[in-house]
């Protein structure tokens, strides 16, 4: 039952994150969360990653559709910790941009379960450089 739980929280993700749902993405945090996401500062915490108003002014910083796909998602639970792991593609446009992107990056998430429910704690996104001299991100990866 808990594996079920926290698939269909990602899901739920998933689906929030192609309609622009700030409210339903905030709801799913602890209010304790630390992430590192893809956009800087490198930390964020707590009411910053919860905040509606500010998740939806960064989903106006895109036109047009944003596809966000969550793939290979694999969970481990014990107790009342679990952590996922998946590769994760979103695909939109900048505003003011001349074309779209289309990136895949890992993500790992981590719960705790308070009052019977799952909740985010912790979310780790990432995107693979080449260790070359240009030091690149390697966003055009694909599984």
């Amino acid at each position: 039952m808990s594996e079920q739980q926290i698939r269909e929280l990602m899901a739920a993700r998933e689906v929030a994150m192609s309609a622009r749902d700030a409210s339903t993405l905030g709801s799913h945090y602890a209010p304790d969360v630390v992430a590192f996401t893809l956009a800087p500062p490198l930390v964020h915490r707590g009411a910053e990653v919860i905040d509606v108003a500010a998740r939806k002014a960064w989903f106006e910083t895109f036109e047009g559709p944003i596809e966000y796909e969550i793939r290979d998602l694999e969970i481990t639970i014990g107790g009342d910790i679990a952590y996922s792991h998946a590769l994760n593609r979103m695909s939109t446009t900048p505003k003011g941009a001349p074309a779209g992107f289309e990136l895949w990056f890992r993500s790992t998430v981590c719960f705790r379960r308070e009052d019977g429910e799952w909740r985010i704690t912790h979310v780790h996104d990432s995107v693979p450089f080449y260790m070359d001299a240009t030091l690149r991100a390697a966003v055009d990866l694909k599984p």
